[in-house]
């Protein structure tokens, strides 16, 4: 475990690129193009549309909903003006199988790490090990990159035993989020 010193340093790191990523997607950022993995699954980019943003909140509700609803209770209203920012500070793709539409995504790349996030799959695409392929898909990309992947999941989801199988630590804790490294793998770039 990390001492006080040093995870409340890393805590401040991790807080500042946050913001570092906040600003950058406003606008000055090119979201990272998430390639196809054949033969299955496709990435589109979410479109600034009434129907990209009610698909886009419907798979989230589906997904983080429940964890929501758990420590504060649902606001739709709320929730909706949660989401429509994240939209607007984070691009964000849509996950297709075999054509049909199945959940989200926003990959970023910045200067010292790619940002995994808005990661959300439909409740009937859920537990059949397609989260794992997705984002092993995606640790690949940040691979190719050579650079470490950050991400970040409410403290009481259960997701995280899918971030820990795949490598990633704990970086840091707010009041209701674990913040999570992948750090970049040794000699992940061809040279």
């Amino acid at each position: 475990m990390l001492s006080s010193r040093k995870h409340s340093k890393l805590n401040l790191r991790f807080v500042s690129t946050c913001k570092l990523t906040q600003r950058l997607a406003k606008g000055s950022l090119d979201p990272m193009k998430i390639p196809d993995r054949p033969p299955d699954l496709t990435f589109q980019m979410l479109t600034p549309t009434n129907e990209e943003f009610e698909f886009s909140f419907q798979v989230k509700k589906q997904a983080l909903g429940p964890h929501i609803i758990q420590q504060w209770g649902w606001d739709e209203k709320f929730q909706r003006e949660v989401h429509d920012q994240r939209l607007r500070e984070k691009p964000f793709c849509r996950i297709e199988l075999d054509g049909q539409p199945i959940g989200t995504l926003s990959l970023q790349l910045l200067p010292e790490f790619v940002r995994f996030g808005e990661f959300y799959l439909m409740d009937s695409f859920r537990g059949l090990g397609l989260g794992s392929k997705i984002l092993a898909h995606c640790l690949a990309l940040a691979d190719a990159e050579d650079l470490p992947v950050r991400l970040e999941y409410l403290l009481w989801n259960p997701v995280g035993s899918l971030y820990r199988r795949n490598g990633f630590v704990e970086v840091g804790r707010t009041s209701t989020h674990f913040l999570m490294e992948r750090p970049k793998r040794l000699g992940s770039r061809q040279s």
